[in-house]
């Protein structure tokens, strides 16, 4: 194991409080030993694994498969809330509300088979960039989160993601960005109807809302899909709260922590005046709540990887 696991973090509060919490949970026979199927950690994904600003990138997949079926039904572009989107108008986005920015991008993929789903998705990231930071959506992935996974992994934790972003775009890429089998990734979801189609059973995804992986339906998802209390949990907003406080009122040692946006050179800064990922309550409170708060700027040497 190498001695240097976290070379992305500088040298900090936050990064001794990670590397002290993994060593003390992994010593056998200490007094804060956690046996190692008990070793849960749980990611948001937006704004905390990866960047989600000016928009979370579920939007720009869901522009993009927008402006496809304008071009079959132009009448989509003068129809609310299909026009926002469609004209990248920012302040209609974000009065839909959270909820409602992903409900109208789920809608855009009803219809399809959870393979054809998977392989539009797969073919977005491929190609699809960020429109500020020129990067591809899939590389805007955060260094100093990628060397924390391994690390996590290293010490016999298995890795979630638990985002409220959509969880078929996520499974698109979370093997390949994050070392995060499509198993363990739980998001929000649409119905699905079981259909048979040329002989072959498929899942049809359906223009209704299944569940909202947001605020406490996360830590309700954590137990159904699950089962286990996660002991480390990582997050960026609000919506991340009651997954944070989760890790750290059980009976087993938790840390929770709490990404800042405060760097606004190398990626963006944001909290309160985000409405699709607000940061009020957890930051303001974090002390209270035994919540670790990472600084972008402060914290960490890098944020995305070098190679695009």
């Amino acid at each position: 194991m190498t001695d240097n696991p976290l070379p992305s973090w500088r040298e900090s509060a936050a990064r001794t409080a990670l590397l002290r919490f993994v060593a003390e949970v992994t010593r056998a026979g200490g007094p804060r030993h956690v046996p190692p199927a008990e070793r849960i950690a749980t990611f948001d994904n937006d704004g905390t694994l990866w960047c989600e600003q000016p928009l979370q990138v579920q939007v720009f997949f869901a522009q993009a498969r927008l402006q496809a079926l304008a071009e079959r039904d132009p009448s989509m572009k003068e129809r609310q809330p299909f026009k926002a989107f469609l004209e990248h108008d920012l302040k209609t986005i974000h009065a839909l509300g959270k909820q409602g920015v992903f409900e109208t991008a789920f809608a855009t993929h009803a219809g399809m088979t959870e393979d054809e789903f998977d392989a539009v998705a797969r073919e977005f990231l491929a190609h699809a960039r960020h429109p500020k930071l020129g990067r591809l959506f899939k590389s805007l992935t955060y260094q100093p989160q990628l060397e924390l996974l391994a690390h996590l992994r290293a010490n016999g934790f298995k890795t979630f993601i638990v985002s409220g972003g959509g969880i078929d775009l996520i499974r698109a890429f979370s093997e390949e960005a994050y070392g995060i089998a499509r198993e363990q990734v739980v998001g929000s979801s649409v119905k699905t109807r079981y259909e048979l189609r040329d002989n072959r059973v498929v899942l049809v995804k359906a223009a209704e809302l299944g569940s909202f992986d947001d605020r406490e339906v996360k830590v309700q998802n954590i137990g159904l899909h699950i089962g286990r209390r996660p002991i480390l949990a990582f997050g960026n907003s609000d919506g991340d709260l009651a997954m944070l406080r989760y890790a750290v009122t059980g009976r087993r040692p938790g840390l929770a922590l709490l990404l800042h946006h405060d760097d606004g050179q190398r990626e963006f800064a944001y909290d309160r005046e985000f409405r699709l990922s607000p940061l009020a309550d957890a930051l303001d409170h974090a002390a209270e709540y035994g919540i670790t708060v990472v600084s972008m700027q402060r914290d960490w040497e890098c944020v995305f990887p070098d190679a695009d």
